[in-house]
Order: structure tokens, then sequence, then C-alpha cells
């Protein structure tokens, strides 16, 4: 029987405590996007791109974390997103 621990982190090519501080820093900045949009749904003006910009970053490392770079684009305008959080 695989180690429940071990075998999911394993299976993606990382340690226990490699995948545990990925997924903790994927899993938080998660919530901050999260608190920021619910935030942001009751006070508009408050948190207007937080969200927005939390997600890209989480796309960019996921992208990093398989060997890949992500260029975020602008849907409308298909040009370059460079800020940063």
């Amino acid at each position: 029987m695989p180690n429940p621990f071990t075998a999911h982190p394993a299976s993606v090519g990382e340690t226990y405590f490699q995948h545990m501080r990925f997924a903790r820093r994927f899993g938080g900045l998660m919530l901050m996007g999260g608190i920021a949009a619910v935030v942001h749904s009751a006070f508009p003006f408050l948190f207007v791109t937080t969200a927005s910009r939390i997600n890209d970053k989480l796309v960019q490392i996921r992208a990093a974390a398989r060997g890949r770079t992500v260029r975020v684009v602008d849907a409308e305008t298909m040009l370059p997103l460079d800020y940063h959080i």
C-alpha cells in the first residue's frame, strides 16, 4: 500500500516538504485572492484588480512548476500585462 503522505508529491516530482511548501504558498495566494474578491463584491472601489492579479500570478506559478513560462495578456487588447503583486 503506497504511503498517502508521499504518493502524490512523488507523482508530481516533489518530496513531501517541497510539495507542502508549494501547496501552502499556492493556497495562501488563493485565499488572498478570494478574500479580495469577496470584499470587492461589496465595496467595488476596493481591491479593483487584486483578485485578477493574484489569479495571473497563480497561472505563472503553475506554469513555472511545470518548466514553462506564461505571458499574461489583456483579453481585450491582447497586450501584455506587466504588473507585480
